[in-house]
């Protein structure tokens, strides 16, 4: 064997054989791997599409109703047995891609917006924070003068109790009749719970509907104090199609009682591990809600210590007359051993004082390490820095 001028070597031929082979394989690789990820993304869409689908029929349908002073008469009708409740609303209530969102969100604030809308200025000055959305549906029947409202459930709800959870309910209102509301029933500490409820409204004249305003409003069920409120819906019903029942995804807004802010308290905390104590200074307050009828209130500071779901003591300030931005300076020392502090909550509520009826809760904060950013800093701050004050605003909430 010779080899012959300028052709190419046997170890040239062997790298350029093993280079062809690497390519073709490699082209192989890239159309398979194009492929997996065809597959893939394919079965990932259809698994969120299967997330997305509501849970239609999920829970017992009940349906409510009251007597209106409008000439419409209600009645409470419950399902027929071993019927499962079901319409068309169920199967077209989730939003299911980011259009949808954004036509629903168009949708909500134009109705928010809406001339009829009694609570908008309401909404002036009120803090943007997540208070979760709701989903119910609305119709109205002309052959049998019925207007349905079905309350089907809410997601995302902020945690109102100490123990890091809610019991929401829904009040149903047909504005401006404050008098007469429907509610649904309590959901035992439940962030997204599911109703499922229906409200019929029979013998309500359509003339007299489209002259209603929808409210819905979420509140949280306590059963030692005053409910306190999530959020709230409305919708003017003339801006709605009633022909045929509109199901809509809300979003909840804050101060549905038009009270805007109520104040902020300035207080410090002091955490004492060697001792299993901290010490709550009860600073000043100022900016708060005037609650008497002259424009004033008559404010004190009441300092429970919350351990689970119960109450361990209360402290309470000495009251300031007629003072909106009041100096208090107390402090009170509470006994927490260490172990028990992550259980532990110290609920603040600012009060307004009233010799001739019940006392008036201006605001509260509830101070742990599972309440709101503000408060969880507030709580982190006091322990990473033991034995030292530190001292924060609080922006005081319904």
């Amino acid at each position: 064997y010779r080899e012959l001028p300028g052709a190419p070597t046997r170890d040239v031929l062997l790298v350029s054989a093993i280079i062809t082979v690497s390519l073709s394989v490699t082209v192989v690789l890239c159309g398979l791997c194009h492929w997996c990820q065809r597959k893939l993304g394919k079965r990932y869409k259809n698994s969120l599409e299967t997330v997305g689908t509501p849970d239609s029929g999920r829970g017992r349908s009940e349906k409510k109703a009251i007597k209106l002073p409008a000439g419409g008469k209600a009645v409470n009708t419950a399902p027929v047995p071993g019927q499962t409740p079901h319409d068309e609303s169920d199967r077209r209530t989730e939003p299911r891609s980011s259009v949808s969102d954004l036509v629903n969100s168009l949708t909500s604030e134009m109705l928010m917006l809406s001339p009829g809308s009694e609570d908008d200025e309401a909404h002036e000055g009120c803090s943007r924070e997540n208070l979760g959305r709701i989903q119910f549906s609305v119709g109205y029947n002309f052959q049998e003068s019925t207007l349905t409202v079905k309350v089907m459930k809410a997601q995302e709800l902020p945690a109102k109790d100490f123990s890091g959870t809610s019991d929401p309910f829904v009040k149903i209102y047909l504005l401006p009749d404050k008098k007469h509301k429907l509610e649904t029933k309590v959901k035992r500490k439940n962030l997204n719970p599911h109703w499922n409820e229906t409200f019929l409204f029979e013998g309500f004249p359509y003339e007299k509907v489209v002259q209603r305003v929808l409210y819905l409003q979420v509140l949280d069920y306590d059963r030692f104090s005053r409910n306190d409120p999530i959020g709230e819906v409305s919708i003017p019903l003339n801006k709605v199609d009633l022909t045929q029942m509109q199901t809509f995804w809300k979003d909840l807004k804050p101060c549905s009682d038009g009270s805007g802010s109520r104040g902020e308290l300035l207080l410090s905390l002091c955490y004492n591990p060697s001792a299993n104590s901290i010490i709550v200074n009860i600073i000043k307050a100022r900016n708060l809600k005037a609650m008497d009828i002259g424009g004033t209130s008559d404010p004190y500071v009441k300092v429970w210590l919350m351990y689970k779901d119960k109450r361990v003591e209360k402290k309470k300030t000495v009251t300031m007359k007629r003072n909106l931005n009041p100096i208090f300076n107390e402090s009170f020392a509470f006994d927490i051993p260490t172990e028990k502090l992550r259980e532990t909550t110290i609920i603040i509520t600012v009060m307004d004082k009233d010799k001739l009826s019940r006392n008036d809760v201006i605001g509260k904060i509830y101070l742990s390490w599972k309440s709101g950013p503000g408060e969880v800093k507030h709580w982190k701050d006091m322990i990473a820095r033991p034995r030292q004050p530190v001292a924060q605003w609080h922006q005081l909430k319904a």
